[in-house]
Formats: structure tokens, C-alpha cells, sequence
């Protein structure tokens, strides 16, 4: 269809005429207005269009979703039918307190990431009529031309008719860590991937240096960045490990309480108890089993994960992702700006035979004195803008003393000859004393090399051979040359200055590593995580950068996979690859979103860090996304869960660590509850089996789940983490949450409390004691808060721990213990609940009984420890 916006794969493939003839444009004239117009309003806006923010209102909405959640307001609402409101209010103030969390959290994150899908310049340059215009890009349409200069940012995807010098930064884009070179020659080839499409330039990118002109072929999501755009809408959300748990917990929960009370309800109808009592005690215990707290407990938990991962400089934008760091196997990374600096520098100077890691100090002798000046002089950037390469050899110059103001006043440029895609190199001259000039040349090495002087052959070899080992390990490698002359040149001609050149030696650049990345990298492996490279850049950089992070193992040979052989590879192939790859190149944004869901789809937790546009669909349908928030773009950063506000990669693993801390927690909670619950339903079902009266009133058990599971349990989510969180493997993705022997201890601690509840309530009642229910109540209570204080750690003794490492719930148990004092001891407090004060014995007896759960608890974890216990249990 003529005049068709569309990103098609073969423009770069026709000759610059032969798109213009298929787009109708005469390329002299441009459009004209009237066929603009109409192009705009057949083809639309040149925009994104932008994904809806959600509403307070819809993310306060978004709070009560959960499984949990909503069993619990079923049991609020049975709480008030059945004549306890207290009940009824308590449990919705806690669900409001969750939702006020989560909430707030999510909508502070929303305001802190400004949603710009957006990243077309807002103004383009642009014939119409024959004249050039400026014009919004968003009215660019198929077939305009438009022109590009150095800090443009390219508005639309266009294919070059002319250029001079044009170099474009696609890193956003593409992932290559270097500027590219562009030219406006058709390639040979329609399958060319995307970064080596040298003819286009695309919507998003910058130009760094030159000039050109241009014919828009793609505007809007038909352009590169608006399919990437497509592709986020295609990713889909997944689930975190810690949702995924706590829904089938709270499904099997329900049915398993509804079941319990049931038996309880007809167990007590048999014995005679009165219908009301029953009823009232049955639907009691069933709000008591449910741990009304959890809810709160987790977000409370990742709140305060999400605040100290906030200090660490990592912006949470879903208060899930906490946990959910803790749970990857695999964190797939982005190489340029996430392990990379992002930055060019040169890496290793060759010259006069020699091999160094950088430039010697001023004052050395030749032939490092002329390489240095060559670095500085031929060189359009200054030390704080321009092109990254040139930007490069100035700092490394220098930092050796040859500073770039002093050089250009005692030898000044008169002339030179540009750098382009087809001379492959730069050429400038500069005037010295006494009348006379210097030639300088930097390109290519083969290029430049070709051009030095016969009595330099074996020079030249040698440093062809240094230049091509060099290219191998992945570095940028510019040849230098110079040669004197006796007068300064009348005219700047190529072919008489470029020949009998003196070789002055090689530079090799790379974007270096984040000096933190490697041992970041070292603690993933030691922590059981697999890191991944995928990059859009060149093969053997990543393999370089992958050998020197450890992500890869240059013993073991180099295994790259590249996008080429990817598109090979079946989805059968790709799910055994998958598995032994390490480092992908050359990868288009397809394949990165199809590599995170094949290992999802093999069972695997995947966080995806990454900074581009070209990251973004791999960000959001990874578990975690995880972007940059520097040098990120800000479609990478809305897609993502956790914004790095730092840029560094060794962040991850402090959150890694943080998401294994709240998990520890989380899990600290629920064995804590559930054994409490445990406690509780065994003691009320057992003691009427055992011929004694049902052991509590509803107001007591509800006292006992809302007061004494509460307080200490938020206290839990402030547990430091263990000593050995950072050296266990991950949890594998179908663990329950009860694993590692947790269903045991519930039932067998709860059963231990239970006993010791029961047995109080017989000593008491054949003492003939009044009190007897208030014994029972207490000896429950002060259980369950020792049993708090035990299980801070699942293998270290409560005594190597010590108790000031946490002091919240050190105070939460004091106060725990100071309310059911007061509930004995406060007459008015004593009517509400029923109880009456105990004497010295009684209330030893209650201060005593706990001792047993701690010594318990404590043989549990000396059992463990000796690995007698749980082997086969994987613990987390």
C-alpha cells in the first residue's frame, strides 16, 4: 500500500530514491502541507499512546482483592450478626490498617514515576514545501523529510539519504554500549538485525555527532519503539511467590476451620451444652483460627523491607516485589548501565611494542608522548560533552597530564578532515613552531595501518595482530597515526596528507565494569541465584564483560548465543538452552521476553534488570522488573517493580537479601499464629473429651487472637535476618509454606500448649478453685508469648541471639504481659472479660508453665541443628 506506516524490516534494503518513491515525496521538496495533513490524519498522531494511572481510589480497591482478605470480612460480618460487634470492628480496622499500608506505599511510588512512555524529541526539523520548518514531532507523518543534527533525539523511524559524520546512540534502544556510525548506502541484505541497520536511525535515539537528512517511514506504534510499547501490553503480570502462597493457605484454611468447628459445634450439642453457647463458641473459634493479623503483618513486613531497601536507593513500586526478590532463581541482566558504567574508557595504550593499561605520566619518553598528543588533538569532544569515545581518550590523556586547552594554544587545528562510515577514520592539522604542521590520523586499525610508511612493516603487523586480539576481548580499538610536515598545507587534501603516515600506537575502549557488579555477581552464586547477560551488543563484548563479572567462566570455553541463533532454536531447543546459556547477544526485545518466559515456564523465578526501551517487556513480565532510575529510561522505569535510583547492581543483592529477611518473617508469623490457633482449638476440643468444661468464652479466645497474636506478631516483621540467608539456595517455586517441618511444629507445640492449658485447668478445678478459667486463659497466654520469643530464629538458640536484637518485640510481650495482668487485676477490665485475680500459686504457676514451650522449642532447634531433624525438608 502506498505511503504505508509501517516498521518494515527491509527499508534499509532499498536505495534511499527507491523509498522515496514508494513514500511520494520528492526528496528537493518534502510534503506538501495539504498531503501532511492528510497523512496525519490517515496514520494518526506520531505518539504513544500512554497506559492509564491508576486512581487512589482503585489502588485502595486493589488492597481488598486478596483471598484472605475477603475471608475475613466474611467472618467480620458473622462476627456482628451473630451479637459481637467488637469482633466485627476489630477485624475491619485491621484490614483498613493493611490497606492504608499497601496503599499509601503504592501510591507514593506512582507520584515518585512520572509515567512517560514518550521519548520523541518534542520539536523536529522538517521540509515542507520546500522549506525548512520546525514542527512538532508529533505531526510527522510517513514520507517527510526531516533533518538530524548532534543532540537531536530522533523523532520518528526514518532512512537516511545523506549523511556527514552521523553518529547515533541507541543504547535505549538496542543495548549497544557505543555510539553507532551510520551511512546512507542500501545494505545487501533484508535479515539485518536491528543495531545493524546502518541507513536508519529510530524513534527515541540520539544523535551524537554530524549531520542528516532523512525520510520518515514509521511514526507512532509503528515505529521500533512503539512495538516494544505493543509489547508491554503483551507481557501480562504474574503472580508473586508469597500471593501465590498465601491464597492456597487461606483457601485450605477456611475449609479446614469450617470443618473443625462443625465437629466442635455437634461434639458440643451431644454433651448437652446449650445450642447459643455452642454456636457462639463455634463461630468464635473459627474468627480465632484465622489469623485476622497476617494481612497486616505482611504488609507490614514489606513496608518496612520497601523503607530500608528506600535507604539503600531502591524505589519500591509494588510493595509485593519486596518478597518477591527473595524468591528468584534467575536474575536475567541487562549489560550496558546495569553491570557496565555506561561510560567509555580506555582500557589498554599499545605503542613502540609495548602493552599498558594507560597512558604514562607527561614527562615519559617517546613514542607515548606523540600517542598522547594524538589522543588529545585529534578529537572533537570536550572533557564534558560529545562523543563517549572521544570523551574517552581525553580523560585517559588527561590523567596522564596532557590536558586538552594547553595543546590545542601551542599547536592549534587549521584544518581537518571529518570522520565518516566510509573513510573509517579522522584526520586533522595542526600548525607548530617555526612555520611547520603535524598530520594527525585515528580510525580503524587496518584502515589506518594501510596508510603508514613501508619502513614500518613490521610495526604494523605487530600492531595488527595486538589490535585483532584486542577486538576479540571485546574492546573498541582506534589506530593513531601522524607524520610532519615542513610548511603548513594551502588545501586540506586527503589523499596527499593520509599516506607515509608514522604508526604511533592503539588505543582499546570499553565500557568498564561497576567496580561493585563482581562481587555482586559472586554473592547471586553464593546465595543460589543464576545471573544472565542479554544484551543487544556484540558478542564477544559480552563475553568479555560476562568473564570479567563471573557471570560466565572463560575456562569453559566461550558459549554465546546469539539473536541469530535463537530464531534457529525451537521452543523445545530454547527450554534445554535455556538452561546451560549464560550469556545472550545481539537478543531484539522479542527474544528477551521469549528467554524470561521459557524459564518461567520451566519453573523458574525471574528478575529482569535492564535500563532501554528494550528492556521493558522482559521488565514486566518478569516476577521482578527491576530498572535503572539514572540512566533508565522512563519506560523501563513504568514497567518496572523497583526503580534503582542509584544505578547499582550490587542494590539488587541488598535487595535480595531484604526479600529473604520479610519472607523469614512472614513465615516466623504464620508458624507463630498457627500454633497459637493450634493451641487454642486443640484445648477447646480435648478438654470436653476429657469430662471438663469448655475451657474459655468467646470474649477470651477473641482477647487472646486479637491482643496476644496481634501485637507480637507485628513485632516479628522487624526480625533482623538470619546469619545464613545469604548462603542457602533459593525456596524452589511449589514449596509450600509450610515446609522445612512448620506443619509439625504447629501441631506439636500446639499440642504441647494445649496440654499444658488443660492440665492447669484440672490442678486448678481439683483445688477446687474458683479461678480455674482465669488460669486456663493465662497459662494460654503467657505460652503463646514465649513461643514468640523462641522462634525468632529457625536454627539459632534464643541465647546466641540474644534478645536485644529485637527490642519491638521484647516491648510487645511486656505489654502483652502487663494488658493480661490488668485484665486480671482492673476490676473493670476484669467484668468485660470474665476473669477474676489470681493468687501467688496460681499466677506462679501461669509464669511457669511457658518454660516448657521455650525448652521445647529450643531441643526442636538443637535438632536441627544436628541435622536429625527436617533432612529431607528443604529449609528456607
Amino acid at each position: 500500500m502506498p505511503h504505508a506506516n509501517e516498521a518494515r524490516p527491509d527499508w534499509h534494503a532499498s536505495g534511499a530514491d527507491a523509498v522515496a518513491r514508494e513514500l511520494g515525496v520528492d526528496l528537493d521538496e518534502g510534503l506538501s502541507h495539504s498531503t501532511a495533513a492528510d497523512r496525519l490524519e490517515r496514520h494518526g498522531s506520531n505518539e504513544l499512546s500512554t497506559g492509564r494511572r491508576r486512581t487512589l481510589l482503585r489502588i485502595v480497591l486493589a488492597q481488598f482483592s486478596d483471598f484472605m482478605i475477603v475471608v475475613l470480612l466474611v467472618a467480620a460480618v458473622v462476627s456482628g450478626v451473630v451479637g459481637e460487634p467488637q469482633d466485627a470492628i476489630a477485624i475491619l480496622v485491621i484490614l483498613a490498617v493493611n490497606a492504608a499500608i499497601g496503599a499509601a506505599q503504592e501510591h507514593r511510588a506512582e507520584e515518585a514515576i512520572a509515567a512517560l512512555r514518550q521519548m520523541a524529541a518534542p520539536i523536529a526539523r522538517v521540509k515542507r514545501g520546500g522549506a525548512w520548518i520546525d514542527a512538532s514531532t508529533a505531526e510527522l507523518v510517513p514520507g517527510d523529510v526531516v533533518g538530524l543534527e548532534a543532540g537531536d533525539v530522533v523523532g520518528a523511524d526514518v532512512r537516511l539519504v545523506s549523511a556527514s559524520g552521523l553518529r547515533i546512540d541507541e543504547a535505549p534502544l538496542t543495548g549497544e554500549s557505543q555510539p553507532i556510525d551510520k551511512q546512507s548506502e542500501s545494505l545487501a541484505s533484508t535479515a539485518v538485525p536491528l543495531a545493524e541497520r546502518a541507513n536508519m536511525a529510530f524513534a527515541g535515539t540520539l544523535v551524537t555527532a554530524g549531520r542528516a537528512e532523512a525520510i520518515v517511514t514509521a511514526t507512532g506504534a509503528a515505529t521500533e519503539l512503539g512495538r516494544i510499547a505493543g509489547l508491554l501490553e503483551q507481557a501480562g503480570v504474574v503472580k508473586t511467590p508469597l500471593q501465590r502462597r498465601l491464597t492456597h493457605f487461606g483457601r485450605r484454611l477456611a475449609l479446614a476451620v469450617l470443618a473443625i468447628c462443625a465437629a466442635l459445634f455437634f461434639a458440643g450439642l451431644a454433651r448437652g451444652e446449650p445450642r447459643a453457647l455452642m454456636f457462639l463458641t463455634a463461630v468464635t473459634l473459627a474468627v480465632a483460627a484465622i489469623p485476622e493479623a497476617l494481612p497486616a503483618v505482611v504488609s507490614v513486613s514489606l513496608a518496612l523491607g520497601a523503607r530500608k531497601m528506600s535507604r539503600r536507593k531502591a524505589l519500591v513500586r509494588k510493595l509485593a516485589a519486596v518478597e518477591s526478590l527473595g524468591s528468584v532463581t534467575y536474575i536475567c541482566t541487562d549489560k550496558t548501565g546495569t553491570l557496565t558504567q555506561n561510560r567509555m574508557r580506555v582500557e589498554v595504550v599499545f605503542a613502540g611494542g609495548e602493552r599498558r593499561e594507560e597512558l604514562p605520566p607527561q614527562s615519559a619518553a617517546e613514542p607515548w608522548n606523540r600517542l598522547a598528543r594524538a589522543m588529545t588533538l585529534n578529537n572533537d569532544a570536550s572533557p564534558e560533552r560529545g562523543d563517549p569515545t572521544e570523551v574517552a581518550l581525553l580523560a585517559a590523556a588527561a590523567a596522564a597530564g596532557y590536558t586538552q586547552p594547553e595543546l590545542e594554544r601551542t599547536e592549534p587545528r587549521i584544518g581537518e578532515i571529518a570522520f565518516d562510515g566510509d573513510r573509517r577514520r579522522m584526520t586533522t592539522v595542526h600548525a607548530t613552531e617555526n612555520g611547520r604542521a603535524v598530520v594527525l590520523v585515528k580510525g580503524a586499525p587496518e584502515v589506518v595501518l594501510a596508510r603508514c610508511g613501508a619502513a614500518d612493516r613490521a610495526d604494523r603487523e605487530a600492531a595488527l595482530r595486538q589490535a585483532e586480539q584486542l577486538a576479540q576481548g571485546g574492546f573498541r580499538v582506534l589506530a593513531f597515526a601522524g607524520r610532519e610536515l615542513e610548511q603548513v598545507p594551502h588545501r586540506i587534501d586527503a589523499k596527499a596528507l593520509e599516506t607515509q603516515l608514522d604508526f604511533l600506537g592503539l588505543a582499546a575502549l570499553a565500557d568498564p565494569p561497576r567496580p561493585e557488579a563482581a562481587d555482586a555477581v559472586r554473592l547471586c552464586k553464593q546465595a543460589g541465584i543464576t545471573p544472565v547477560m542479554i544484551t543487544g551488543d556484540h558478542a564477544a563484548t559480552a563475553w568479555s564483560i560476562a568473564c570479567r563479572l563471573g557471570v560466565a567462566d572463560e575456562a569453559q570455553g566461550r558459549d554465546v548465543v546469539t539473536g541469530d541463533e535463537l530464531e534457529e532454536l525451537s521452543q523445545a531447543e530454547l527450554a534445554v538452552r535455556v538452561r546451560t546459556a549464560r550469556v545472550y547477544a545481539r537478543i531484539s526485545p522479542e527474544q528477551k521476553l521469549a528467554i524470561v518466559r521459557t524459564l518461567q515456564e520451566g519453573g523458574e523465578y525471574v528478575a529482569m534488570t535492564g535500563d532501554g526501551v528494550n528492556d521493558a517487556p522482559a521488565l514486566k513480565r518478569a516476577e521482578i522488573g527491576v530498572a535503572m532510575g539514572l540512566q533508565g529510561t522512563e519506560v523501563a522505569r513504568e514497567a518496572a517493580d523497583i526503580v534503582l535510583l542509584d544505578d547499582n547492581f550490587s542494590t539488587i543483592v541488598a535487595a535480595v537479601r531484604e526479600g529473604r529477611r520479610v519472607f523469614d518473617n512472614v513465615r516466623k508469623f504464620v508458624k507463630y499464629t498457627m500454633t497459637s490457633n493450634s493451641g487454642e482449638i486443640w484445648t477447646l476440643s480435648i478438654a470436653p473429651l476429657l469430662g471438663l468444661p469448655i475451657p474459655l468464652l468467646p470474649i477470651q479466645i477473641l482477647w487472646i487472637n486479637l491482643v496476644t497474636d496481634g501485637l507480637p506478631g507485628l513485632a516479628l516483621a522487624a526480625e533482623p535476618e538470619e546469619r545464613d540467608v545469604m548462603e542457602r539456595p533459593p525456596r524452589p517455586p511449589g514449596e509450600s509454606l509450610f515446609a522445612g517441618g512448620m506443619a509439625f511444629h504447629i501441631v506439636c507445640i500446639g499440642l504441647l500448649i494445649a496440654g499444658l492449658s488443660i492440665a492447669s485447668q484440672a490442678w486448678a478445678i481439683g483445688r477446687g478453685s474458683e479461678n480455674w478459667q482465669s488460669v486456663v486463659f493465662t497459662v494460654l497466654t503467657f505460652s503463646q508469648l514465649a513461643h514468640a520469643l523462641v522462634i525468632r530464629s529457625e536454627k539459632e538458640s534464643l541465647f546466641s541471639r540474644g534478645l536485644r536484637s529485637n527490642l519491638a518485640l521484647i516491648g510487645s510481650i511486656a505489654l502483652t504481659t502487663a494488658l493480661q495482668l490488668a485484665v486480671l487485676y482492673v476490676p473493670a477490665l476484669a467484668r468485660v472479660l470474665h476473669t477474676s485475680p489470681l493468687t501467688c500459686v496460681e499466677l506462679g504457676l501461669c509464669f511457669a508453665s511457658p518454660v516448657v514451650v521455650v525448652a521445647a522449642a529450643e531441643l526442636e532447634k538443637w535438632l536441627v541443628r544436628r541435622g536429625v531433624l527436617y533432612r529431607k525438608s528443604r529449609r528456607t
